[in-house]
């Protein structure tokens, strides 16, 4: 709390602004008019799927090189690994995730996607950047463009990443660290990234002070039952009742186990059971997402899940050895900014950008992101920030009852790319030359 206090007095203060980094601006809108606006609607027409994104990787890999990087692909299937180094000083890393996902685009856009392709499992799905992987990976370019035109005024070694499949059910970043990452490339002293998002004004900053995304455990409950004709239920166990039942007693671990401060969230979102209206089956399976902000609160909710499923099942009767059991698909841990690192990426924004560059924003939902794998055993001090992308106008129209703004992974999510590309670049270069300082 003492932490949040103190960063939000940061963003509040009515202080004398130092003069904005006008240079630099200038800098950035150029590079933009003349290579990254062209580069992001390549990227955003030509999206790839997860540890598929040959074209894509190949494409970063190139700009890179040709900006002077040591560049290694390859990494953690269909990662890139850029390495320059610039004299003494701290290895500073900053991440873009690349791949799109398996949706039909609906924007119109003249530069809207029309790809197909076949993913990791050889399934042909249509292909859209719909979360904004696109400006991730621009920005990624246009910040190494300007750590590159400014060399004489930072000292370090800085490495870009392009990682693969954060939105696939194997996490990229974790393939990148179980591919040796850190071995081959050197541990950070920090880590940087941000997220484009649709619920921001397009250009403005925000850097939560602790946790940036949710904890999410992928989950399945099995449900064995007994069988029986749907004429003679007192002969089965019925698994679909046991389920119902499940399904409803676990929103009491939200409503009466967590504190009314704490968030959680426990959605049961399939339902799988049955093959034939008569039949009582002898299964019904159960799909959740659990999402925490911390892992007490993630241990309490899977101990609970557990706890309501199998002793359901003995209030139905069934026996011991045929209990509902858990099975864990998945789980991405907490993704945690470093308090004391945001306040002095935070201080510095304001510093050069102006109370005005950031946003009075709080998180919506509980979304989880793949980050933490490269900044946990070992622990690295990092802030995954938030760059705005909908124009304000759109927020009004909405507001006045008017078209909604779409939400990220929708058909319809298109982001206003020019304050988003140019203004993550910059909060970049910034946080980085804090990092970073010349010696």
């Amino acid at each position: 709390m003492q932490a949040f206090v103190i960063l939000l007095a940061l963003i509040t203060s009515t202080a004398v602004l130092a003069e904005p980094p006008v240079e630099l601006r200038k800098a950035i809108e150029q590079d933009y008019d003349e290579h990254l606006g062209p580069l992001f609607r390549h990227f955003h027409a030509n999206p790839e799927l997860s540890f598929v994104e040959f074209e894509t990787a190949a494409r970063i890999a190139s700009e890179l090189r040709d900006l002077g990087f040591d560049v290694t692909e390859g990494v953690g299937k269909t990662g890139v690994v850029a390495l320059l180094k610039n004299g003494a000083g701290p290895l500073v890393m900053m991440r873009a995730d690349m791949d799109g996902l398996p949706v039909r685009e609906l924007t119109g856009l003249p530069y809207a996607s029309k790809a197909t392709q076949v993913n990791a499992d050889g399934q042909s799905f249509p292909v859209m950047h719909a979360c904004g992987h696109d400006v991730h990976i621009t920005a990624l370019i246009g910040t190494a463009r300007r750590m590159v035109a400014d060399r004489g005024i930072w000292s370090g070694t800085l490495m870009l990443v392009a990682q693969p499949a954060e939105e696939w059910k194997e996490s990229g970043a974790k393939a990148m660290r179980e591919d040796g990452i850190w071995a081959r490339f050197g541990t950070p002293d920090y880590a940087l990234a941000f997220h484009v998002s649709s619920d921001i004004a397009a250009g403005k900053l925000y850097a939560a002070p602790a946790a940036a995304y949710s904890g999410v455990d992928s989950l399945d409950i099995v449900v064995p039952g007994v069988g029986a004709h749907g004429a003679s239920p007192h002969r089965a166990r019925d698994p679909v009742v046991i389920g119902a039942q499940i399904v409803l007693a676990l929103q009491t671990l939200i409503s009466r186990e967590l504190s009314p401060r704490e968030p959680g969230v426990v959605t049961v979102g399939v339902f799988r059971a049955g093959s034939k209206r008569n039949v009582i089956g002898e299964e019904a399976r159960l799909e959740l997402t659990v999402r925490s902000d911390s892992t007490k609160t993630r241990q309490r909710l899977l101990d609970g899940i557990a706890r309501i499923a199998e002793h359901t099942g003995r209030a139905a009767g069934l026996p011991e050895d045929r209990l509902p059991r858990l099975e864990l698909i998945g789980t991405l841990p907490v993704v945690t900014n470093d308090t004391a690192l945001v306040n002095r990426i935070v201080t510095r924004w304001r510093k050069e950008l102006g109370a005005e560059a950031l946003a009075d924003y709080e998180r919506q939902g509980m979304g989880g992101e793949d980050f933490s794998w490269f900044t946990r055993d070992p622990y690295i001090p990092s802030v995954y920030f938030q760059v705005g992308g909908t124009a304000a106008e759109d927020f009004e129209r909405e507001k006045a009852g008017g078209k909604p703004v779409p939400s990220h992974h929708s058909p319809l999510f298109q982001i206003t790319p020019k304050p988003a590309i140019e203004n993550g670049v910059l909060a970049t270069v910034l946080a980085l030359r804090e990092l970073m300082p010349a010696r």
